[in-house]
């Protein structure tokens, strides 16, 4: 089949609404003003201290070989072993279970009191610490510990965008705002925007630039509206990437994508403008698919998108896996709660359940994609995080009622979690493999 161009945003600068201010620690901060959210991030890129060079935008995929007939065997897949070995001594870090750490927490929301409100359980009531204590053990090997020195000296003069929905801000936030690179180094924040969904900062001492943009999807999607109001019914185009953030790809050096949670709306899924199906609709006369079908051809039109770009050369994709929730007797807006206070072991879970399934989803079309981007001698990189079989077992990790809208919404919040985070040593050992750092 034939992937759909579609147009990137028209870009209109509006330069003289723009300031400069000085403050008190002699960094030079930026009040960006353009006419559209596209053109926010055009203006901070040629007006920032680093800018960018983005002369064009990628150039578009051409075709693919994922039919709807494929949807039954999207957990078939049998991943290569190796993807996920460490190139020093062939550990599997994202097989083993979680180990009491005395050692850990670096930091409390009170010694790093810039925790996001909606992720500081302590804050908001809760009494355990196990949560904050766990650390991750492979099978074979020790993981090595966070270290901010270590991950910036890494992505120094690199520009790295987490991109996805909540989970990925989430993700963002417990690099950040835990102080985890902020503790030594202050970063310069240069712009934030709609509820906190587009973030960037800067760390002028190792010339990094770490954003987020906000992408639940990672292709087009429109929610439906009747009568004004919102209905929470998607349509899916999968085959149009989402140009918000795609338009930005040969300014990044390091891109990670995670998606998940936002495919489980009703959605009634496009190709080529036309309708091929929906999830979780009752129409006779509507083809009816599923969730990690749906998962896997967004993957498979972002990875195509990020291979056929000309102008980025060297760019390092990673995919971090689905990070699942854990709603029991309900879920977010039907009572469900999460009030365990401790991890399971391995023989309390079902690793090979529906979380593993959507996850195989995204891992397939990373396997692919690698495989593809080796035949055409493109100079791009694609590696995984795998974070789902270890946060499987992290029933304990959630906000639940520990968070601030509680109260204003009524429900539990089972799907992000809270600060400080559990993820951020498997991302570095990631990172560590992909610069040839020592991993032992």
């Amino acid at each position: 089949m034939i992937f759909e161009k579609v147009d990137p945003p028209q870009i209109s600068l509006n330069y003289s609404t723009m300031s400069v201010k000085s403050s008190s620690s002699a960094s030079t901060w930026f009040i960006l003003s353009a006419l559209g959210t596209a053109s926010i991030y055009i203006v901070f890129i040629f007006f920032s201290l680093n800018p960018f060079d983005l002369n064009t935008t990628s150039s578009l995929i051409n075709n693919s070989d994922y039919s709807v007939a494929e949807k039954d065997n999207a957990s078939s897949v049998i991943i290569n072993p190796d993807y996920n070995v460490t190139e020093k001594n062939k550990c599997d870090l994202f097989k083993g279970h979680w180990v009491p750490d005395p050692t850990r927490p670096l930091y409390t929301n009170l010694s790093c009191p810039t925790l996001p409100d909606s992720k500081n359980c302590a804050k908001y009531g809760r009494k355990d610490s196990d949560y904050l204590n766990g650390r991750w053990k492979p099978q074979d090997c020790e993981l090595p510990r966070f270290d901010s020195n270590i991950f910036l000296s890494i992505l120094r003069s690199k520009r790295l965008a987490f991109v996805g929905d909540s989970v990925a801000r989430n993700h963002m936030e417990s690099l950040l705002f835990l102080c985890l690179l902020s503790q030594d180094q202050t970063p310069m924040e240069w712009w934030r925007g709609y509820e906190d969904r587009d973030i960037t900062f800067y760390f002028p001492s190792y010339d990094f630039t770490l954003m987020v943009f906000w992408a639940n999807t990672l292709v087009l999607a429109n929610e439906r509206v009747v009568n004004g109001s919102k209905t929470g019914v998607f349509d899916l185009h999968l085959d149009k990437v989402d140009h918000y953030w795609a338009i930005l790809l040969p300014a990044l050096d390091y891109l990670i994508i995670s998606d998940a949670h936002w495919f489980f709306p009703k959605s009634y899924l496009y190709e080529g403008g036309q309708l091929i199906g929906c999830i979780y609709c009752d129409e006779s006369n509507v083809t009816q698919l599923n969730v990690p079908f749906a998962i896997g051809k967004a993957f498979r039109s972002t990875l195509e998108y990020i291979d056929e770009c000309e102008q980025c050369d060297g760019l390092v994709t990673l995919l971090r896996t689905f990070a699942p929730s854990h709603f029991e007797n309900g879920f977010w807006n039907t009572g469900g709660y999460c009030n365990r206070t401790s991890p399971y072991s391995e023989d309390q879970v079902n690793l090979d359940g529906y979380e593993t399934e959507l996850r195989n989803s995204q891992v397939k079309e990373m396997e692919r994609i690698r495989n593809i981007s080796e035949k055409r001698g493109n100079k791009k990189r694609y590696e995984i995080v795998d974070i789902t079989r270890a946060m499987i077992m992290r029933p304990d990790g959630h906000p639940g009622s520990y968070w601030n809208n509680k109260n204003a919404h009524g429900h539990d919040d089972c799907a992000h979690w809270c600060l400080p985070g559990p993820m951020n040593d498997l991302l570095m050992a990631v990172l560590q493999k992909i610069d040839g750092s020592s991993i032992g």
